[in-house]
């Protein structure tokens, strides 16, 4: 990238542009697209995203400003509140879903042989859903409670690179064990969640998929022990056991016989017990496996933090699940950019830099290396560890 190019430009060049008109021909609208184009509305909704707009006034006052550097930001149309609202409610939130799924797929190979917490040949995926709190009279299509509106992001997060592979957005009321009827299982993978996943014949389901679960014992479980291998209690492992269920449908929904780990952690004083259909990973392994489930809590917690997913531009459901998917898009954009001109800052930290940068001219690399060098000399490795 040359230092001509403005920050934000020598950040969408990483797009792959043929894909996204590929995206927008596949859910055609409509809604005119002359004066403002599909590529405009997305440039303008990525813009709001690390710079935190407030709103769509916010988004025209900003991007006015800059008048003159527009064009050389891919920007053609002309910038206007309600054009910009009328393009979010209008055309399809699938469009930006799909273009988001493909950077995804870019964004796999390229962390594809990055090691992560634990000594895995297999892929790894940590299964979670987070609820974003709406208001029910501006929301009522997403009604949750009898006065509460929410949506819900279920997300399934590949812990090499910390790559969400999936993705599924519903309304507030559907229960988050319901995302692994929509799942696709792979053979031979793992696949990472708390209690709140417990279904016995979800379970099995995945079972018989040949792919592997990790997950905690609720306490209220019924089974009998079947065989108990021995443990080196100085690692925290208390009990290793294969368990058959006991209590009648349990038994009849998972037939098979299941893994029990007793783990203590010395650090929060507690006793865990996780299940798992493994039995050739060593315990000590799967415990550190259910420890890495954590990454898409963080996940969750910065995209809320540093991404516009908690106050919406729009209030219609295409338009809250287009700039949720723009959103995501633009957090997988960081993650191939990273990748890409080989950047040891955090990912989570590179958004931040970004932040105050757009309308820079230093080139990419050099911009995010030199600030990375920044933070080391002053200290903030232990803020940017967290997420690491």
């Amino acid at each position: 990238m040359h230092a001509g190019k403005l920050v934000f430009a020598q950040l969408m060049a990483h797009l792959p542009l043929h894909t996204f008109r590929q995206c927008v021909a596949k859910y055609p609208s409509r809604y005119p697209t002359l004066t403002f184009s599909h590529l405009d509305q997305f440039l303008c909704m990525a813009f709001a995203q690390p710079t935190y707009r407030e709103s769509l006034r916010d988004i025209e006052t900003c991007l006015r400003a800059h008048q003159a550097k527009l064009y050389h930001l891919g920007i053609r149309g002309n910038i206007a509140k309600s054009t910009l609202a009328d393009a979010n409610e209008s055309r399809d939130w699938r469009i930006y879903e799909s273009f988001a799924l493909s950077l995804i797929q870019i964004a796999r190979k390229l962390y594809i042989n990055d090691s992560f917490a634990v000594e895995l040949k297999q892929t790894a995926y940590a299964l979670d859903t987070t609820t974003i709190d709406l208001c029910l009279r501006v929301f009522p299509w997403a009604q949750f409670r009898q006065a509460k509106a929410a949506v819900k992001m279920h997300t399934l997060l590949d812990l090499r690179g910390n790559i969400p592979t999936f993705i599924h957005i519903s309304d507030g009321k559907m229960h988050e064990v319901n995302v692994l009827d929509i799942l696709t299982p792979e053979a031979g993978s793992f696949y990472i969640m708390d209690r709140g996943f417990t279904d016995f014949a979800r379970w099995h389901t995945l079972h018989q998929a040949q792919a592997f679960f990790v997950t905690r014992g609720k306490s209220n479980l019924l089974c009998r022990r079947i065989y108990s291998r021995a443990v080196d209690k100085s690692t925290g492992l208390r009990c290793d056991q294969t368990i058959a269920l006991t209590a009648p449908k349990a038994s009849k929904d998972y037939p098979q016989h299941l893994r029990r780990i007793k783990f203590y952690d010395t650090q929060h004083d507690r006793h865990l017990v996780f299940l798992t259909n493994n039995f050739d990973l060593p315990a000590l392994t799967i415990a550190q496996l259910y420890r890495c489930r954590w990454q898409v809590e963080l996940f969750f917690k910065w995209i809320k933090q540093h991404l516009r997913i908690k106050r919406f531009y729009g209030t219609t459901e295409n338009a809250v699940k287009t700039q949720i998917w723009i959103a995501i898009t633009i957090y997988v954009l960081v993650a191939i950019v990273k990748k890409r001109l080989n950047i040891e800052a955090s990912l989570y930290s590179i958004p931040q830099i970004l932040n105050l940068t757009l309308f820079e001219k230093t080139p990419l690399d050099q911009l995010l290396k030199n600030m990375e060098t920044q933070m080391n000399t002053h200290g903030y490795d232990n803020q940017l560890n967290l997420f690491s």
